[in-house]
């Protein structure tokens, strides 16, 4: 393959990843996103227009769908509240209190359409309660989201409609309008007509009697009032929109002490994993040290030992023994730092991952190809860079021993997902067997641990058959 046809391929690859990871749903972006997400680039005047079209198809839908919201909340409300007494009452409102919540998610959808960032959604029940008839039926009445959402309903949209809905009208239309009435206004009957708005205005401002072509001039002041409106329709499109999206995020957004607790859950949870994956780590460490390192020490202790007893009377076999000693001492001394090139080796300290992935990546016995988007000499914290390494180390060993490919390739990417959050991704693919999977008490499954317990994601794409495309996200911020 050339090298222009490589890099091809690999800028493929890379946007795909890319595209897949950041799909990927993440508790650790912001646990609610409970104010708008930074922006990603520079508000422009072109980037304005770029929105109407949303914005306007958001704002022109808005007063219909409220006032049929209002219509649906207000007769199921009042009708529940005046059948209370005979009990009929309390199903209406409960039905009363899902239809809000109707409306209100399709607010927050709506507004996700016409771009706004996204709104949290509440916590409706309780985290690890069982889904049981009574607390579906009743928890409306003790939830003050779903009183929000009646609210929003039934008094604050159709109020704030009203008024955004006609500003949007009178603005679109005084655009379309004054910018096309030189096309129309000549089939408008102007007999009889004693008052021109151009020359009400330019008698007024200039304190004369104006002697120009009226219809002209009202042509003329309709084509500057049409610019001007249409020149100013992106902001107040905007503006509007951003109403709606305040007001939806007060009402129907999650509230802060509910991310507070999933913060608290996640970072819990994230504990926990960490626990185990160093608990996981710890044994598998110990197994290796017993299988592998230990049990050739003290082959090299009897060997020694043999040939101490030997050094006197046969001191060939003795030298044969020492011989044989000195090579399980080599042998052991390679098998450590096999070992400890899984936890930190001295490169990644000292040059950085790039540098040790490339070092990985060489001593790989499947032909093993780096591609990274990283800066050169771009350094990341050392917990980062040790668990990065130790994630391609086990993911480049299981190539080795599992995937039956005959090329592979490690990825490093740093990207920023849309709510600003900096993430280092790290991947291997073959074009093995696939088939591989976290199976529970596997290398896979610690790795995702491990992963999980830095409140990364840890992502494993191999069907059977191949390829496999195995990674995981670490954030960075």
């Amino acid at each position: 393959m050339g090298s222009s046809a490589g890099a091809r391929e690999a800028g493929g690859i890379l946007t795909d990843w890319r595209r897949t990871m950041t799909a990927v749903p993440s508790a650790m972006l912001d646990p609610v996103n409970a104010r708008p997400a930074p922006p990603t680039d520079r508000t422009t005047y072109g980037s304005l227009w770029r929105g109407v079209p949303r914005e306007l198809g958001f704002l022109l839908l808005t007063m219909p769908i409220a006032i049929v919201g209002l219509s649906v909340l207000q007769s199921l409300f009042w009708t529940g509240v005046g059948t209370i007494v005979i009990y009929v009452g309390l199903f209406i409102l409960i039905g009363a209190f899902y239809t809000a919540r109707g409306f209100g998610t399709l607010e927050l959808v709506r507004l996700r359409w016409a771009r706004r960032p996204e709104i949290a959604r509440p916590t409706w029940e309780p985290r690890g309660t069982p889904r049981t008839f009574w607390r579906v039926a009743f928890g409306p009445f003790v939830n003050g989201h779903y009183w929000l959402y009646l609210l929003h309903g039934i008094l604050i949209n159709p109020i704030v409609s009203i008024v955004t809905w006609t500003v949007t009208m009178v603005w679109t239309l005084m655009a379309l309008g004054g910018l096309t009435d030189w096309i129309w206004d000549g089939f408008i009957p102007h007999e009889g007509q004693n008052v021109h708005l151009s020359h009400v205005i330019v008698d007024w401002a200039f304190r004369t009697s104006s002697t120009f072509d009226p219809v002209l001039g009202d042509r003329i002041l309709y084509f500057i009032l049409g610019v001007v409106f249409a020149a100013t329709l992106p902001f107040v499109t905007r503006g509007l929109t951003l109403a709606h999206d305040a007001i939806a995020r007060g009402l129907l957004g999650a509230w802060r002490s509910e991310a507070l607790q999933r913060e608290v859950a996640d970072l819990s949870a994230s504990r926990g994993a960490a626990v185990a994956a160093e608990d996981q780590a710890l044994r598998r460490l110990e197994r290796d040290l017993h299988d592998g390192p230990q049990q050739r020490l003290i082959r090299l202790q009897m060997d020694i030992a043999a040939a101490e007893r030997k050094l006197a009377d046969d001191p060939d076999a003795a030298a044969a023994l020492l011989a044989e000693a000195r090579q399980q001492a080599g042998d052991t001394l390679e098998e450590l730092r096999a070992l400890s090139r899984g936890f930190a080796p001295p490169l990644l300290q000292d040059r950085g991952l790039a540098a040790a992935a490339e070092s990985l990546a060489a001593r790989s016995t499947v032909p093993m190809r780096v591609e990274s988007s990283l800066a050169t000499g771009e350094r990341f914290s050392p917990e980062t860079e040790r668990n990065a390494y130790y994630v391609l180390a086990e993911l480049a060993a299981n190539v080795a021993k599992h995937s039956g490919a005959t090329e592979s390739r490690l990825f490093l990417d740093r990207t920023v997902d849309p709510s600003g959050a900096v993430w280092l991704s790290v991947w291997v693919t073959d074009n093995g067997t696939g088939g591989a999977a976290a199976v529970a008490g596997h290398g896979l499954s610690g790795l995702a641990e491990r992963v999980r317990g830095l409140r990364g994601e840890f992502v494993v794409d191999s069907p059977a058959g191949g390829p496999s495309r195995i990674g995981a996200r670490l954030p960075l911020s």
